[in-house]
């Protein structure tokens, strides 16, 4: 009886066992999907209508951009607060500067 009793207790620690495995295998993809998202929602995408592309505003955008303000001689200013012959500027100057 004890030996019954044993063997049906490791069976079931053993499947319940696997039955965890897969669960934190998934908390971690998720965990990595929200950082994703977290991710994209401070990366920005901007249209511009001049040259019909799209670019990503990122590090490397905002560098740039910093640049190009550096050179026009204008203080900072957000990108997006600014109108859109301003945007329309910076794009030009952006593809000039390819």
């Amino acid at each position: 009886m004890f030996r019954r009793t044993f063997s049906a207790l490791t069976v079931i620690g053993a499947l319940a066992g696997t039955a965890f495995f897969p669960a934190s295998a998934l908390a971690k993809d998720d965990k990595d999907k929200d950082k994703d998202k977290h991710k994209q929602k401070h990366e920005a995408r901007y249209y511009d209508r001049t040259h019909r592309d799209y670019h990503a505003w990122n590090g490397d955008e905002d560098r740039l951009y910093r640049q190009y303000l550096g050179e026009q001689h204008h203080q900072y200013r957000s990108f997006s607060k600014m109108n859109r012959q301003q945007q329309r500027a910076y794009w030009q100057w952006r593809h000039d500067h390819r």
